[in-house]
């Protein structure tokens, strides 16, 4: 309760009594009025049952800003320290669950939220191929980090031992992520919730994009065991489709994979550069083929999962009858 005031009362006064002396007879009110005693000071209430706890919890609304304040400012001081980085390094994945939910939220300002949450899912099974493979062919790499709106990165802290082992490690994310696709589409067989069918399907057009023939995706690492010829192709279709329909990632995975491409191709006739590329025709073969399958299932797939806004329809739009509706 709020302490009300009130006109000044006076109590019982005589014209001699001194100033000072003067109070305002208060016995006759209840015990929770305030007066006016005609300076700046106010007679509080009187505690009654409850009034202490919300005077407790408007104390705390009003240090709740300055609190968040302190809070940021040490959190921003032990960040200049790298003591926020230390102790990241120190729990596993913890930059790969830190990245998901930044990437998470930043989709969400574009997409829906669980078509965000879904599309993030996506990618991480799609990088879970590679580190899965960077294992098995004992290759030191990063825990997957996600880029908003780049997707994910796995970072190799070495070289494979030739153009074969890097390929499959990079075919290694298409294959992986397209199982993960597969199990969306699956989901949408189930439910008839067109959200897992439009996830089904862009996750299908994901890992086809990522098998172009240029560096630094997916398909650039797959076509440097086949042919580095097979990089030029790759970069000029980049350039057609970038004049075509201008796009800013387009345009930054040209100039990485531009940088990279020269730096190989720079490189290709050296000792170190000829044993790299060093592939055995049986090899070649296999990973071609694999290369080509990929390319030709994926494309089949997007044919069978195609939707002409995968988006609109993940936010209930035209949805199948019976369709699951997670807004609810």
């Amino acid at each position: 309760m709020h302490a009300h005031k009130v006109p000044r009362i006076l109590g019982t006064m005589d014209k001699d009594t001194p100033p000072e002396h003067h109070k305002p007879n208060i016995e006759q009110f209840p015990s929770h009025v305030a007066f006016d005693t005609g300076t700046s000071e106010t007679i509080e209430d009187v505690p009654i049952p409850g009034q202490q706890k919300g005077q407790w919890l408007r104390l705390l609304k009003r240090w709740w800003g300055a609190i968040a304040g302190i809070g940021f400012l040490i959190f921003s001081y032990a960040a200049k320290l790298k003591v926020l980085l230390l102790l990241l390094t120190k729990v596993k994945f913890a930059t790969t669950a830190l990245t998901m939910v930044v990437s998470i939220g930043a989709y969400a300002l574009l997409f829906p939220l669980w078509f965000a949450v879904g599309l993030v899912l996506l990618l991480l099974v799609h990088e879970t191929g590679h580190v899965l493979q960077l294992r098995r062919e004992g290759i030191k790499a990063t825990a997957p980090m996600f880029i908003p709106f780049m997707g994910a990165v796995v970072g190799m802290k070495e070289m494979p031992k030739d153009a074969a082992a890097e390929a499959r490690v990079g075919l290694a994310g298409p294959i992986i992520g397209t199982i993960g696709a597969i199990g969306a589409w699956g989901l949408y067989i189930l439910t008839d919730n067109l959200l897992f069918l439009g996830l089904a399907y862009v996750g299908f057009f994901i890992n086809l994009f990522n098998l172009l023939p240029m560096l630094p995706l997916d398909g650039g690492r797959a076509a440097g065991a086949l042919s580095p010829v097979f990089w030029i192709f790759g970069l000029l279709a980049a350039l057609a489709y970038l004049a075509l329909n201008p796009n800013p990632i387009i345009l930054f995975i040209l100039i990485i994979g531009g940088i990279e491409l020269w730096n190989r191709w720079k490189s290709r006739n050296s000792e170190e550069g000829k044993e790299y590329y060093k592939v055995p025709a049986r090899q070649r073969f296999a990973i071609g083929s694999v290369y080509l399958g990929m390319i030709l299932l994926l494309g089949l797939f997007m044919s069978m999962t195609y939707l002409p806004d995968p988006i609109a329809v993940s936010e209930g739009v035209a949805a199948a009858p019976g369709a699951i509706d997670l807004r609810q």
